[in-house]
């Protein structure tokens, strides 16, 4: 008669910690203090950038009684921007995370996928407001951009479509196997909202089936909640509609980041 053993077991908690959670935000705040580069583009290239486009806009005429181009363009800016640094940002810290054995190492402890992930989320959606409340500090400040509405509610869309490119980010992680991998995803989900958000050409005057492409994109109401607030002085239902529609991609985005999530990094 021959004796059995059994391979040892990893004990996983199956349900959210809020504790775990918190710790692994904290872990990623205390690496991004001292990732200096990344503060910066966080934090000062999407204000260079509409700088840039403050330049290019500041003397072309407009209508009497109309908006100025940067008005216009500069205020749905300030959603797109940040939904596209976050991305980047995300997908490439987490790459890190994986192709150095943290992830694995992480993962053998009883820390949760889905607290593994909230936890980035929570930690660059801090990030994210931050960043929020300073372009928009500089674009009505530095660069006179006029808001109809509350410049407080340009700032939360501005952090929800950054928590948006942040949950991205992270799904899109879990496909690529080098940083350079990472960054090719950006033309894959990226771009096509960019060009279909109704930013370079009105929805209505896009072909039936690019419509109906654009509506099942979460930028796209992103850019409508904005010019919302850039023509209404309240808050509109519909303004809280895609607010409500951008946060919910976000939330599936992190549920299927958390599902596909890999445990090793071979």
């Amino acid at each position: 008669m021959t004796a059995t053993t059994s391979a040892p077991t990893r004990t996983t908690t199956s349900h959210l910690s809020p504790r775990l959670t918190a710790a692994t935000a904290g872990r990623v705040l205390r690496q991004l203090r001292h990732d200096h580069r990344t503060i910066a583009m966080m934090l000062v290239l999407p204000s260079l950038l509409l700088g840039l486009l403050h330049l290019l806009w500041q003397d072309v005429p407009t209508p009497p009684g109309q908006p100025g181009v940067f008005d216009r363009v500069g205020l749905t800016m300030l959603g797109i921007f940040p939904f596209v640094v976050m991305f980047l940002v995300t997908s490439i810290a987490m790459l890190r995370e994986r192709t150095s054995g943290t992830l694995e190492r992480l993962l053998t402890t009883p820390l949760a996928r889905l607290d593994l992930l909230l936890g980035y989320g929570v930690a660059f959606g801090l990030a994210a407001a931050l960043q929020a409340v300073v372009t928009v500090a500089v674009a009505t400040t530095v660069y006179d951009l006029e808001v109809v509405g509350s410049v407080w509610l340009v700032v939360l869309i501005a952090v929800v479509d950054a928590i948006l490119g942040v949950a991205l980010g992270l799904l899109a992680s879990a496909f690529a196997r080098s940083e350079f991998q990472a960054v090719q995803f950006m033309p894959v989900i990226v771009l096509p909202q960019f060009f279909l958000c109704g930013l370079l050409v009105p929805r209505e005057q896009m072909a039936g089936w690019l419509q109906a492409i654009s509506d099942v994109l979460p930028l796209t109401y992103a850019v409508e909640a904005l010019q919302e607030v850039g023509s209404s002085a309240t808050a509109t239902g519909t303004m809280w509609r895609d607010v409500g529609i951008v946060a919910g991609a976000a939330l599936l985005a992190l549920a299927l980041a958390a599902a596909t999530l890999r445990r090793r990094t071979s």
